[in-house]
Protein backbone atom coordinates (compact mmCIF):
# COMPACT_ATOMS: atom_id res chain seq x y z
CA UNK A 1 0.00 0.00 0.00
CA UNK A 2 3.22 2.62 0.49
CA UNK A 3 4.04 2.54 -3.35
CA UNK A 4 1.03 3.98 -4.01
CA UNK A 5 1.83 7.07 -2.06
CA UNK A 6 4.78 7.49 -3.46
CA UNK A 7 5.91 9.96 -6.29
CA UNK A 8 6.50 7.67 -9.61
CA UNK A 9 10.09 8.04 -11.29
CA UNK A 10 10.13 10.12 -14.30
CA UNK A 11 8.66 8.42 -17.66
CA UNK A 12 9.80 10.75 -20.23
CA UNK A 13 13.65 11.94 -20.34
CA UNK A 14 14.70 15.13 -19.08
CA UNK A 15 16.13 16.23 -22.61
CA UNK A 16 13.19 15.64 -24.39
CA UNK A 17 10.93 17.59 -22.08
CA UNK A 18 13.05 20.30 -22.14
CA UNK A 19 13.47 20.39 -26.35
CA UNK A 20 9.74 20.14 -27.03
CA UNK A 21 8.89 21.99 -23.94
CA UNK A 22 11.66 24.89 -25.02
CA UNK A 23 10.96 24.92 -28.91
CA UNK A 24 6.23 24.96 -27.94
CA UNK A 25 7.60 28.14 -25.48
CA UNK A 26 9.64 30.25 -28.26
CA UNK A 27 7.27 29.50 -30.87
CA UNK A 28 3.81 30.64 -28.76
CA UNK A 29 5.80 33.41 -27.22
CA UNK A 30 8.09 34.37 -30.22
CA UNK A 31 5.20 35.31 -31.98
CA UNK A 32 2.82 36.93 -29.44
CA UNK A 33 5.89 38.76 -28.22
CA UNK A 34 6.43 40.72 -31.94
CA UNK A 35 2.71 42.25 -31.67
CA UNK A 36 3.45 46.12 -30.82
CA UNK A 37 5.18 46.15 -34.70
CA UNK A 38 1.76 45.39 -35.70
CA UNK A 39 -0.23 48.44 -33.71
CA UNK A 40 0.85 51.11 -36.18
CA UNK A 41 0.13 49.66 -39.74
CA UNK A 42 -3.10 48.29 -38.48
CA UNK A 43 -4.34 51.15 -36.57
CA UNK A 44 -2.92 53.31 -39.76
CA UNK A 45 -4.61 50.83 -41.38
CA UNK A 46 -8.24 50.66 -40.33
CA UNK A 47 -8.09 53.90 -39.18
CA UNK A 48 -8.29 52.84 -35.16
CA UNK A 49 -7.00 54.88 -32.55
CA UNK A 50 -4.06 53.32 -30.32
CA UNK A 51 -6.62 53.07 -27.45
CA UNK A 52 -8.45 50.30 -29.85
CA UNK A 53 -5.74 48.81 -30.58
CA UNK A 54 -3.86 48.62 -27.02
CA UNK A 55 -7.32 47.72 -25.19
CA UNK A 56 -7.64 44.26 -27.71
CA UNK A 57 -4.08 43.35 -26.60
CA UNK A 58 -5.68 44.35 -23.11
CA UNK A 59 -8.22 41.84 -23.14
CA UNK A 60 -5.49 39.21 -24.66
CA UNK A 61 -3.55 39.60 -21.62
CA UNK A 62 -6.86 39.08 -19.40
CA UNK A 63 -8.16 36.61 -21.10
CA UNK A 64 -4.35 34.54 -21.10
CA UNK A 65 -4.95 34.78 -17.32
CA UNK A 66 -8.27 33.54 -16.62
CA UNK A 67 -8.15 30.73 -18.98
CA UNK A 68 -4.78 30.22 -18.15
CA UNK A 69 -6.38 28.84 -14.21
CA UNK A 70 -8.72 26.25 -16.16
CA UNK A 71 -5.64 25.44 -18.92
CA UNK A 72 -3.76 24.61 -15.82
CA UNK A 73 -6.74 22.73 -14.09
CA UNK A 74 -7.21 20.61 -17.40
CA UNK A 75 -3.29 19.98 -17.92
CA UNK A 76 -2.96 18.51 -14.37
CA UNK A 77 -6.51 16.60 -14.70
CA UNK A 78 -5.96 15.66 -18.35
CA UNK A 79 -1.94 15.58 -19.18
CA UNK A 80 -0.38 18.86 -21.03
CA UNK A 81 -0.99 17.39 -25.30
CA UNK A 82 -4.83 17.62 -25.18
CA UNK A 83 -4.69 21.24 -23.65
CA UNK A 84 -1.21 22.29 -25.70
CA UNK A 85 -2.84 20.68 -28.94
CA UNK A 86 -6.37 22.89 -28.37
CA UNK A 87 -4.34 25.91 -27.57
CA UNK A 88 -2.85 25.71 -31.08
CA UNK A 89 -6.03 25.51 -32.69
CA UNK A 90 -6.84 28.41 -30.86
CA UNK A 91 -4.17 30.64 -31.58
CA UNK A 92 -4.02 29.81 -35.62
CA UNK A 93 -7.74 30.91 -35.91
CA UNK A 94 -6.62 33.52 -33.56
CA UNK A 95 -4.02 35.04 -36.10
CA UNK A 96 -6.48 34.54 -38.85
CA UNK A 97 -9.16 36.68 -37.10
CA UNK A 98 -6.34 39.07 -36.27
CA UNK A 99 -5.34 39.76 -39.83
CA UNK A 100 -8.97 39.87 -41.16
CA UNK A 101 -10.98 41.54 -38.29
CA UNK A 102 -12.45 45.22 -40.07
CA UNK A 103 -14.50 46.37 -36.54
CA UNK A 104 -12.96 47.21 -32.82
CA UNK A 105 -15.10 44.34 -31.68
CA UNK A 106 -14.23 41.57 -34.17
CA UNK A 107 -10.38 42.34 -33.62
CA UNK A 108 -10.77 42.44 -29.46
CA UNK A 109 -12.55 38.56 -29.99
CA UNK A 110 -9.93 37.37 -32.49
CA UNK A 111 -6.95 38.97 -31.55
CA UNK A 112 -8.14 39.70 -27.74
CA UNK A 113 -10.14 36.90 -26.11
CA UNK A 114 -8.68 33.72 -28.63
CA UNK A 115 -5.28 34.55 -29.13
CA UNK A 116 -4.92 34.72 -25.01
CA UNK A 117 -6.93 31.72 -24.54
CA UNK A 118 -4.81 30.12 -27.51
CA UNK A 119 -1.49 31.21 -25.00
CA UNK A 120 -3.00 29.64 -21.67
CA UNK A 121 -3.34 26.52 -23.61
CA UNK A 122 0.62 27.17 -24.79
CA UNK A 123 3.01 28.43 -22.37
CA UNK A 124 4.73 28.53 -18.97
CA UNK A 125 1.57 27.01 -16.67
CA UNK A 126 1.25 23.93 -19.04
CA UNK A 127 4.82 23.19 -19.89
CA UNK A 128 6.23 23.93 -16.31
CA UNK A 129 3.42 21.62 -14.80
CA UNK A 130 5.26 18.67 -17.34
CA UNK A 131 8.62 19.97 -16.07
CA UNK A 132 7.53 19.67 -12.30
CA UNK A 133 6.14 16.39 -12.88
CA UNK A 134 9.43 14.75 -15.16
CA UNK A 135 12.67 16.63 -13.53
CA UNK A 136 13.49 15.75 -10.23
CA UNK A 137 13.18 18.72 -7.30
CA UNK A 138 16.97 19.15 -7.03
CA UNK A 139 17.22 19.96 -11.23
CA UNK A 140 13.63 21.75 -11.30
CA UNK A 141 14.35 25.33 -11.35
CA UNK A 142 17.24 25.21 -13.82
CA UNK A 143 14.75 23.07 -15.99
CA UNK A 144 12.32 25.85 -15.61
CA UNK A 145 15.10 28.26 -16.30
CA UNK A 146 16.11 26.90 -19.24
CA UNK A 147 12.18 26.63 -20.71
CA UNK A 148 11.63 30.38 -19.51
CA UNK A 149 15.29 30.98 -21.32
CA UNK A 150 14.26 29.02 -24.94
CA UNK A 151 11.06 31.50 -24.81
CA UNK A 152 13.28 34.54 -24.76
CA UNK A 153 15.34 33.16 -27.72
CA UNK A 154 11.89 32.83 -29.51
CA UNK A 155 11.55 37.09 -28.92
CA UNK A 156 15.07 37.29 -30.28
CA UNK A 157 14.50 35.07 -32.85
CA UNK A 158 10.84 36.08 -34.34
CA UNK A 159 10.87 39.32 -33.39
CA UNK A 160 13.53 40.42 -36.67
CA UNK A 161 11.23 37.57 -38.65
CA UNK A 162 8.14 39.70 -37.64
CA UNK A 163 9.76 42.95 -39.29
CA UNK A 164 10.67 41.45 -42.25
CA UNK A 165 7.22 39.73 -42.89
CA UNK A 166 5.62 42.49 -42.44
CA UNK A 167 7.77 44.74 -44.99
CA UNK A 168 7.58 41.53 -47.11
CA UNK A 169 4.35 40.27 -47.19
CA UNK A 170 1.73 43.44 -45.70
CA UNK A 171 0.90 42.89 -42.20
CA UNK A 172 -2.37 40.95 -43.05
CA UNK A 173 -0.20 38.43 -44.60
CA UNK A 174 2.49 38.45 -42.27
CA UNK A 175 -0.09 37.21 -39.45
CA UNK A 176 -2.36 34.59 -41.79
CA UNK A 177 1.65 33.17 -42.28
CA UNK A 178 2.55 33.04 -38.53
CA UNK A 179 -0.95 31.26 -38.01
CA UNK A 180 -0.13 28.56 -39.85
CA UNK A 181 3.33 28.35 -37.73
CA UNK A 182 2.28 28.12 -34.63
CA UNK A 183 0.14 24.46 -35.56
CA UNK A 184 3.77 23.17 -35.41
CA UNK A 185 2.87 23.52 -31.73
CA UNK A 186 0.49 20.32 -32.26
CA UNK A 187 3.14 17.58 -33.08
CA UNK A 188 5.82 18.97 -30.65
CA UNK A 189 3.22 18.57 -27.96
CA UNK A 190 3.07 14.80 -28.86
CA UNK A 191 6.53 14.90 -27.05
CA UNK A 192 5.33 15.76 -24.02
CA UNK A 193 2.65 13.10 -23.27
CA UNK A 194 3.25 11.50 -19.78
CA UNK A 195 2.28 7.99 -20.09
CA UNK A 196 0.61 6.18 -17.22
CA UNK A 197 -0.21 10.20 -16.59
CA UNK A 198 -3.65 9.19 -14.88
CA UNK A 199 -2.58 6.97 -12.69
CA UNK A 200 0.03 8.41 -11.31
CA UNK A 201 -1.81 11.81 -11.09
CA UNK A 202 -4.22 9.49 -8.74
CA UNK A 203 -1.77 8.65 -6.79
CA UNK A 204 -0.18 11.34 -5.89
CA UNK A 205 -2.97 13.68 -4.94
CA UNK A 206 -3.49 14.13 -1.30
CA UNK A 207 -5.52 17.05 -2.13
CA UNK A 208 -8.87 17.92 -3.79
CA UNK A 209 -8.71 21.34 -6.14
CA UNK A 210 -10.70 23.02 -3.23
CA UNK A 211 -8.43 22.05 -0.65
CA UNK A 212 -5.66 23.27 -2.60
CA UNK A 213 -6.96 26.45 -3.51
CA UNK A 214 -8.44 27.06 0.00
CA UNK A 215 -4.76 26.55 0.92
CA UNK A 216 -2.78 28.54 -0.93
CA UNK A 217 -5.09 31.87 -0.78
CA UNK A 218 -4.82 31.40 2.90
CA UNK A 219 -1.06 31.28 2.59
CA UNK A 220 0.45 35.04 2.70
CA UNK A 221 3.93 33.87 0.68
CA UNK A 222 1.09 33.11 -2.04
CA UNK A 223 -0.63 36.36 -2.01
CA UNK A 224 3.13 38.41 -2.25
CA UNK A 225 3.54 36.38 -5.06
CA UNK A 226 0.67 37.42 -7.05
CA UNK A 227 1.30 40.62 -5.96
CA UNK A 228 4.67 40.90 -7.30
CA UNK A 229 3.66 39.35 -10.46
CA UNK A 230 1.18 41.15 -11.38
CA UNK A 231 3.53 44.16 -11.42
CA UNK A 232 5.85 42.07 -13.30
CA UNK A 233 3.21 41.72 -16.16
CA UNK A 234 2.48 45.94 -16.11
CA UNK A 235 6.04 46.59 -16.26
CA UNK A 236 6.65 44.08 -19.58
CA UNK A 237 3.88 44.44 -21.72
CA UNK A 238 3.64 48.23 -21.09
CA UNK A 239 6.80 47.93 -22.42
CA UNK A 240 6.69 45.26 -25.34
CA UNK A 241 3.84 46.57 -27.02
CA UNK A 242 4.40 50.64 -26.41
CA UNK A 243 7.93 50.87 -26.67
CA UNK A 244 8.04 51.14 -30.56
CA UNK A 245 5.68 53.59 -30.65
CA UNK A 246 7.63 55.66 -28.38
CA UNK A 247 10.78 55.20 -30.12
CA UNK A 248 9.03 56.47 -32.88
CA UNK A 249 7.26 59.18 -31.83
CA UNK A 250 10.55 60.82 -30.42
CA UNK A 251 12.16 60.57 -34.32
CA UNK A 252 13.58 57.07 -33.92
CA UNK A 253 13.34 54.32 -37.26
CA UNK A 254 10.96 51.72 -36.74
CA UNK A 255 14.30 49.26 -37.22
CA UNK A 256 15.71 50.59 -33.90
CA UNK A 257 12.32 49.08 -31.82
CA UNK A 258 12.70 46.05 -33.85
CA UNK A 259 16.62 45.75 -32.91
CA UNK A 260 15.38 46.95 -29.45
CA UNK A 261 12.93 43.95 -28.63
CA UNK A 262 15.71 41.63 -30.22
CA UNK A 263 17.72 42.39 -27.81
CA UNK A 264 15.47 41.81 -25.42
CA UNK A 265 14.48 38.49 -26.01
CA UNK A 266 18.48 38.08 -27.02
CA UNK A 267 19.64 38.97 -23.12
CA UNK A 268 17.16 37.72 -21.21
CA UNK A 269 17.87 33.75 -22.80
CA UNK A 270 21.07 34.96 -20.55
CA UNK A 271 18.76 36.40 -17.52
CA UNK A 272 16.05 33.82 -17.52
CA UNK A 273 19.14 30.97 -17.88
CA UNK A 274 21.07 32.60 -14.63
CA UNK A 275 18.00 33.09 -12.55
CA UNK A 276 17.00 29.33 -13.12
CA UNK A 277 19.96 28.21 -12.18
CA UNK A 278 20.90 30.72 -9.73
CA UNK A 279 17.61 28.97 -7.59
CA UNK A 280 19.23 26.10 -7.04
CA UNK A 281 21.86 27.81 -4.70
CA UNK A 282 20.60 31.34 -3.66
CA UNK A 283 16.66 31.87 -2.03
CA UNK A 284 14.79 32.70 -4.80
CA UNK A 285 12.78 35.41 -2.88
CA UNK A 286 15.85 37.63 -2.82
CA UNK A 287 16.69 36.77 -6.63
CA UNK A 288 12.90 38.18 -7.20
CA UNK A 289 13.22 41.66 -4.85
CA UNK A 290 16.83 41.94 -6.67
CA UNK A 291 15.05 41.92 -10.77
CA UNK A 292 12.10 44.14 -9.39
CA UNK A 293 14.67 46.54 -7.83
CA UNK A 294 16.44 46.50 -10.70
CA UNK A 295 13.94 47.14 -13.46
CA UNK A 296 12.80 50.48 -11.10
CA UNK A 297 16.46 51.43 -11.37
CA UNK A 298 16.81 50.90 -14.93
CA UNK A 299 13.57 52.20 -16.40
CA UNK A 300 14.27 55.70 -14.44
CA UNK A 301 17.73 56.50 -15.85
CA UNK A 302 16.43 55.23 -19.52
CA UNK A 303 13.97 57.92 -18.74
CA UNK A 304 16.65 60.25 -17.64
CA UNK A 305 18.91 60.12 -20.52
CA UNK A 306 19.30 61.21 -23.52
CA UNK A 307 17.20 59.09 -26.08
CA UNK A 308 19.45 57.89 -28.71
CA UNK A 309 19.97 54.07 -30.58
CA UNK A 310 22.77 53.98 -28.21
CA UNK A 311 20.64 54.54 -25.76
CA UNK A 312 17.85 52.67 -26.80
CA UNK A 313 20.40 49.37 -27.11
CA UNK A 314 21.36 49.47 -23.63
CA UNK A 315 18.78 49.90 -22.02
CA UNK A 316 16.94 46.69 -24.25
CA UNK A 317 20.17 44.62 -23.35
CA UNK A 318 20.01 45.26 -19.47
CA UNK A 319 16.00 45.00 -19.29
CA UNK A 320 16.16 41.82 -21.42
CA UNK A 321 18.06 40.02 -18.50
CA UNK A 322 15.29 41.19 -16.01
CA UNK A 323 12.43 40.58 -18.24
CA UNK A 324 11.07 36.81 -17.49
CA UNK A 325 13.71 36.16 -15.24
CA UNK A 326 10.83 36.02 -12.63
CA UNK A 327 9.04 33.05 -13.86
CA UNK A 328 11.50 30.46 -13.36
CA UNK A 329 11.81 31.70 -9.49
CA UNK A 330 8.43 31.90 -8.83
CA UNK A 331 7.03 28.80 -10.41
CA UNK A 332 10.24 26.82 -8.74
CA UNK A 333 9.20 28.50 -5.57
CA UNK A 334 5.33 27.32 -5.77
CA UNK A 335 6.31 23.99 -6.36
CA UNK A 336 8.59 24.06 -3.17
CA UNK A 337 5.98 25.58 -1.35
CA UNK A 338 2.94 22.94 -2.54
CA UNK A 339 4.18 20.50 -4.39
CA UNK A 340 3.31 19.61 -7.86
CA UNK A 341 -0.08 17.92 -7.92
CA UNK A 342 -2.03 21.12 -8.69
CA UNK A 343 1.21 23.05 -9.75
CA UNK A 344 -0.30 23.92 -13.65
CA UNK A 345 -3.32 25.37 -11.67
CA UNK A 346 -1.79 27.09 -9.19
CA UNK A 347 0.52 28.93 -11.68
CA UNK A 348 -2.27 29.50 -13.27
CA UNK A 349 -3.84 31.51 -10.84
CA UNK A 350 -0.41 33.66 -9.99
CA UNK A 351 -0.19 34.16 -13.91
CA UNK A 352 -3.78 35.58 -13.60
CA UNK A 353 -2.49 37.76 -11.36
CA UNK A 354 0.39 38.69 -14.16
CA UNK A 355 -2.12 39.13 -16.77
CA UNK A 356 -4.89 41.58 -14.95
CA UNK A 357 -1.16 44.04 -14.67
CA UNK A 358 -0.55 43.29 -18.25
CA UNK A 359 -4.15 44.19 -18.75
CA UNK A 360 -4.31 47.59 -16.86
CA UNK A 361 -0.58 48.25 -18.86
CA UNK A 362 -1.35 47.94 -21.88
CA UNK A 363 -4.51 49.61 -21.53
CA UNK A 364 -3.09 52.68 -19.67
CA UNK A 365 -0.18 53.14 -22.32
CA UNK A 366 -2.81 53.64 -24.83
CA UNK A 367 -5.73 55.74 -22.70
CA UNK A 368 -3.05 57.81 -21.12
CA UNK A 369 -1.04 58.65 -24.76
CA UNK A 370 -4.15 59.27 -26.03
CA UNK A 371 -5.31 61.92 -23.38
CA UNK A 372 -1.99 63.64 -22.52
CA UNK A 373 -0.01 62.95 -25.79
CA UNK A 374 2.85 61.03 -23.85
CA UNK A 375 3.46 58.12 -22.33
CA UNK A 376 5.21 59.43 -18.99
CA UNK A 377 2.56 58.68 -16.59
CA UNK A 378 2.91 55.36 -17.10
CA UNK A 379 6.64 55.36 -17.22
CA UNK A 380 6.48 56.24 -13.69
CA UNK A 381 3.95 53.94 -12.58
CA UNK A 382 6.19 51.08 -13.88
CA UNK A 383 9.36 52.62 -11.79
CA UNK A 384 7.03 52.70 -8.35
CA UNK A 385 5.34 49.36 -9.10
CA UNK A 386 8.69 47.80 -9.27
CA UNK A 387 10.31 49.26 -5.87
CA UNK A 388 6.56 47.76 -4.29
CA UNK A 389 7.06 44.81 -6.08
CA UNK A 390 10.65 44.39 -4.63
CA UNK A 391 9.15 45.06 -0.89
CA UNK A 392 6.60 42.16 -1.26
CA UNK A 393 8.62 39.83 -2.02
CA UNK A 394 11.18 39.60 0.93
CA UNK A 395 9.30 38.15 3.31
CA UNK A 396 7.97 35.12 1.18
CA UNK A 397 8.41 31.61 3.09
CA UNK A 398 10.18 28.82 0.36
CA UNK A 399 9.84 26.27 3.02
CA UNK A 400 7.58 23.63 2.07
CA UNK A 401 4.18 24.07 3.85
CA UNK A 402 2.90 22.18 6.76
CA UNK A 403 -0.13 19.78 6.01
CA UNK A 404 -1.91 18.04 8.57
CA UNK A 405 -2.08 14.31 7.98
CA UNK A 406 -5.57 14.15 8.24
CA UNK A 407 -6.23 15.86 4.70
CA UNK A 408 -5.15 12.64 3.09
CA UNK A 409 -7.63 10.64 4.17
CA UNK A 410 -10.40 13.93 3.84
CA UNK A 411 -9.00 14.12 -0.04
CA UNK A 412 -9.65 10.22 -0.03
Amino acid sequence: MSSATTSPAPRLSALQVLACGALIVTLSMGVRHGFGLWLQPITQAQGWSRETFSFALAIQNLSWGLFGIFAGMAADRFGAFRVLAGGALLYALGMAGMALSTTPLGFALTTGVLIGAAQAGTTYAVIYGVIGRQIPAERRSWAMGVAAAAGSFGQFLMVPVEGLLISGLGWQQALLFLGVVVLLIVPLALGLREPGFASAQAQAREQTVAQALREAFRYRSFQLLMAGYFVCGFQVVFIGVHMPSYLKDHGLSPQVASYALALIGLFNVVGTYAAGALGQRLAKRHILAFIYFARAVVIAIFLAAPLTPMSVYIFAAVMGVLWLSTVPPTNAVLAQIFGVAHMSMLSGFVFFSHQIGSFLGVWLGGVLYDHTGSYDIVWYMAIALGVFAGLVNLPVRETPIARAPQRVGAAA
